[in-house]
């Protein structure tokens, strides 16, 4: 029977385990399908506080992992399939043909930022070659020059803006003839003077140069399909993300985009002794920092439940 059982290893994750391990809850961490999470995607990173020089996505990964490691944090490459909940209040969780027993649980498997299912988009994400989901990350890194955004809801309209700060020219690329966003997003996006709408398309294929970095895009035109190519040196994805909440099995009630919903203030959820932390119940900010936050909170809740259940 485990203490705790914490699945998912992104920020939000490590945090947990080491504040879980350093109360002596030798905590058990399952890595899930993608080891680190989404910072593993991320080239450099350098908005972490105390990396004033910036820090490699995986390398601040590994960092957690080691901190949490030395202090007995226990991992395992293990990927929940079904969370069920027994008769005495503790966890079965189900992992292929194995099953691991625990009193808490704590949420942090993420969620994955949607893209367009094009060749080659895992190696352009990994390689820092122009293509990303997160504007707060990486748009410093496109000073002075063309970029562009997909999607048409509030997100897309906040990254675009939000990259006018450092580009040239934001190009915001919109399947329909109109925006999904509400009108203040809209408005604010269509305003601006350096951002430009072209609607009625969708990329069709990353361009890249020499180096294998982004040097453009292929539009197609949703109408007629007819192709066009687009300058810009990074693409900035805004189609939304899908939170990985599939094996909660009714036990975390989800919002209506599957997000984890937290009691307010609080990681606890609808369950007592499961907690959910970071992205996968995070539908604002979904920032490292953030994330970490909600990690140490969720430890901090999981010891005080075990220490009630003990008392």
């Amino acid at each position: 029977m485990e203490n705790v059982v914490i699945i998912g290893t992104g920020p939000a994750g490590y945090t947990a385990a080491i504040y879980a391990a350093r109360a002596d809850l030798s905590p058990l961490i399952l890595t899930g399908a993608q080891p680190g999470g989404q910072l593993t995607t991320t080239t450099d990173v350098e908005n972490f506080p105390g990396f004033p020089e910036g820090v490699m996505g995986p390398d601040l990964m590994f960092k957690m992992q080691e901190q949490a490691t030395k202090f007995g944090a226990r991992i395992d490459f293990q990927t929940v399939e079904k969370i069920e909940k027994e008769e005495d209040g503790t966890f079965s969780l189900l992992c292929g043909k194995n099953t691991i027993q625990t009193k808490t649980v704590i949420v942090s498997s993420g969620a994955s930022a949607r893209y367009l299912g094009l060749p080659g988009e895992l190696e352009l994400t990994q390689s820092g070659a122009g293509l990303t989901a997160c504007a707060t990350c990486d748009g410093a890194f496109y000073r002075d020059v063309p970029v562009c955004v997909i999607g048409g809801g509030d997100s897309a309209c906040e990254e675009a803006t939000f990259l006018t700060k450092f580009a040239s020219k934001v190009y915001l690329i919109v399947r329909r003839d109109e925006l999904r966003a509400s009108k203040v997003m809209a408005k604010r996006a269509l305003d601006h003077d350096k951002i430009e709408v072209i609607w009625n398309s969708g990329i069709h294929e990353y361009l890249l140069n020499d180096d294998g970095k982004i040097c453009g895009v292929k539009l197609q035109d949703t109408q007629d399909g007819s192709e066009s190519n687009l300058d810009v040196n990074a693409v900035f994805m805004a189609i939304g993300h899908t939170p990985n909440t599939g094996f909660l099995n009714g036990l975390v009630d989800l919002d209506e985009s599957g997000y984890a919903l937290q009691n307010p203030g609080t990681t606890s959820t609808k369950t007592p002794g499961i907690y959910a932390a970071g992205d996968v119940a995070d539908t604002v900010y979904r920032q490292a920092i953030t994330a970490a936050g909600q990690g140490c909170a969720a430890a901090l809740e999981a010891e005080k439940y075990i220490a009630d259940l003990e008392d």
